[in-house]
């Protein structure tokens, strides 16, 4: 995830949004539509408790730049797997892996997605979490008290683990269960446990974990251009400043939080990982050496022969044919 300022977000206007209106809008404004979205039965209890597919809903949104997600009324969990951002009115979260998101009618966010989306979310209202029913207060729990956003990225744990609950209050929401809602309550307060578990351990380690999501999020950028399949594709993210400038962090910083985590520098990482794609691709392409060269991003062939020759102490063309040797050997 990355955080950034935007200045033209001032420009928006925050709306109230009931929680009829907000499955109106995500149903595209027809009852027809709306019915489709929510499960048989439950219409008295759509004030207080649902939940929704991203893939069942995207297609109606998809030409929206921006979905408000603001309201006076409801509470929203989000679970996000697909790219997209969560703009506030003092900066804005990129988020490019699985990702928790908690927002409450004074903690509110213009979602954009970008791409194709998949996820769940659930919305409630405050009734819904009464504390004579869930035995909480919810404005007094942590992860809805707190003055930060609470967006969190998930480990594979975390994933499996939220994704089972999504499938359980989907699969609860259509029962026939008399207690459902006591049910589902449960699990909305196993996911705000599980956030403020996730909050604590930013809180604990706030330095630590802004720098493991930096190094994850560079890592990330740096792999998804590999591997090379044709000569046709070209590495784009070739220096520290493009990296910088893609993560919105300034070099210096990005250069420190890699030096700290990995041991190695922005530079260092670039051309290890690109010097890896370079061997595979004289090992196993019949790609000519100008075609490798461009591809990696080299303006011309005597740039990457020093490069490779600096990392490895051979010619590519010599590196080609050792390799091609090794292999009748």
């Amino acid at each position: 995830m990355i955080f950034r300022t935007f200045d033209f977000y001032k420009k928006h206007i925050m709306s109230t949004t009931s929680f009829e209106d907000l499955c109106s809008r995500l149903s595209n404004g027809s009852s027809t539509d709306l019915s489709a979205l929510l499960p048989e039965g439950i219409q008295q209890e759509v004030g207080h408790f649902n939940v929704f597919n991203l893939s069942d809903i995207m297609p109606p949104v998809r030409e929206k730049s921006a979905l408000s997600c603001a309201s006076r009324e409801f509470y929203k969990i989000s679970f996000l797997t697909g790219n997209s951002l969560a703009e506030y009115p003092d900066r804005a979260v990129e988020i490019l892996q699985p990702t928790l998101i908690f927002s409450t009618p004074r903690n509110s966010f213009y979602w954009s997605p970008i791409g194709r989306q998949t996820g769940q979310f659930c919305v409630f209202t405050a009734e819904f979490l009464h504390p004579m029913k869930s035995g909480v207060i919810v404005d007094e729990l942590p992860i809805f008290k707190s003055p930060e956003h609470p967006v969190y990225a998930l480990t594979d744990a975390d994933i499996i683990r939220v994704q089972g609950i999504f499938e359980n209050m989907q699969a609860e929401i259509n029962s026939n269960y008399a207690y459902k809602y006591d049910l589902l309550r449960a699990y909305t307060l196993e996911l705000i446990h599980l956030g403020q578990k996730l909050q604590s351990t930013v809180m604990l380690h706030p330095n630590h974990s802004a720098s493991a999501r930096t190094t994850s999020l560079f890592l990330e950028l740096l792999e998804r251009q590999f591997p090379l399949e044709s000569p046709q594709q070209q590495v784009v993210l070739r220096t520290a400043k493009q990296f910088a400038d893609h993560l919105a962090v300034h070099i210096n910083h990005l250069n420190k939080v890699l030096k700290e985590t990995t041991g190695l520098t922005t530079t260092e990482l670039i051309a290890g990982r690109i010097l890896q794609e370079a061997k595979t691709l004289l090992r196993h392409t019949s790609w000519t050496i100008a075609e490798i060269a461009d591809s990696l991003g080299f303006s011309d062939f005597a740039h990457f022969a020093k490069f490779f020759k600096n990392e490895t102490s051979f010619s590519p063309g010599a590196f080609r044919s050792q390799t091609k040797s090794l292999n009748y050997t």
